[in-house]
């Protein structure tokens, strides 16, 4: 039997940036703020404040990334909160919270959400049909690796 998690018509968001990749993130989302308008808005710190003021719309905002923000962004994914992750990570420069971002990541494949490090793909998955629409992602069935961990 494959497990499903069904995401529905109005997406739950979450966007994130390291500091060099801020600007970035603000300009697309003031350029796409018309399709971003008709999905719930999350945000780590910062990141959270630039957005609300530039779309001049509600978002919801969790700790910046170093202090949990990245790992609350990862808890909500978990629990079926988070249905898209919009992550402009910067490929040049270490973070310090790197684990922080690779279990983020991680996370978003395991459940098997849409995951967009680009502008590139960002625009790939907001004009993508299946961005207004009902959608059931398959999920991995991992109930092997808990068996590993119970002996």
């Amino acid at each position: 039997m494959a497990l499903t998690r069904k995401m529905t018509v109005r997406k739950r968001i979450a966007l994130v940036a390291h500091d060099h990749r801020k600007t970035d993130l603000i300009d697309w989302a003031f350029y796409n703020r018309v399709a971003l308008a008709k999905h719930e808005l999350f945000a780590t710190g910062t990141t959270g404040k630039l957005l609300e003021d530039k779309l001049d719309r509600p978002v919801t905002k969790l700790l910046s990334g170093p202090l949990g923000g990245d790992q609350q962004i990862g808890a909500l994914i978990a629990e079926g909160k988070i249905d898209v992750l919009v992550f402009f990570w910067d490929p040049m420069e270490a973070q310090p919270h790197d684990p922080d971002v690779k279990a983020l990541l991680r996370l978003a494949v395991t459940w098997n959400i849409p995951i967009a490090s680009d502008r590139a793909t960002a625009d790939f998955i907001f004009t993508s049909p299946l961005i207004l629409q009902e959608y059931s992602t398959k999920l991995e069935d991992y109930s092997v690796y808990l068996k590993r961990e119970i002996k």
